[in-house]
């Protein structure tokens, strides 16, 4: 559609990546615009997952891509504001990368489940469990919201042979 609103994603060298976001208390048209834009602007960037700070918006707001779907349905977009992480469990290490650090990948060790306490984009408080890849970007893009990226977390970055090769 013509509406589609794509935003810059920032990278690694910003330095508002590093600063905390504030909380959300405008439940308003101004903030469904910006999670309307972001949305637009992950499926864009074919990624998982996208925080506010990510787009320059120093505001507690980040999506999550539930990838965990049947075969042949939409992922579906997680909208969580304000979030906080109320209960992990057992342990997940694999490879993660960052549209904020495009290219690198490294290896990264995460809960394998997540459950995550957050308002809906109407104030509306929910609670959301994520398992796999949906546990590893609800923690990955809480971080953004602390001002972390995960190559603090990193055991160690994958070569290009690595990324290329034939896994």
């Amino acid at each position: 559609t013509q509406d589609m609103a794509y935003r810059n994603i920032l990278t690694k060298e910003d330095p508002l990546l590093y600063k905390k976001s504030r909380e959300v208390t405008e439940f308003d048209g101004r903030l469904h615009q910006l999670l309307d834009d972001m949305a637009d602007t992950l499926k864009q960037a074919n990624g998982v997952g996208l925080a506010a700070p990510q787009v320059g918006v120093l505001r507690r707001a980040v999506l999550v891509a539930e990838t965990n779907v049947p075969e042949g349905q939409e992922e579906k977009i997680i909208e969580l504001i304000n979030p906080v992480i109320v209960a992990t469990d057992g342990e997940q290490t694999g490879a993660e990368g960052c549209l904020s650090v495009p290219g690198e990948y490294g290896i990264v060790s995460r809960p394998l489940n997540v459950t995550v306490k957050a308002q809906d984009r109407y104030g509306k408080w929910f609670e959301v469990s994520g398992t796999g890849l949906t546990a590893r970007g609800f923690c990955h893009e809480l971080d953004h919201l602390d001002g972390h990226i995960f190559l603090e977390k990193c055991q160690r970055m994958l070569t290009e042979e690595e990324l290329n090769g034939d896994n």
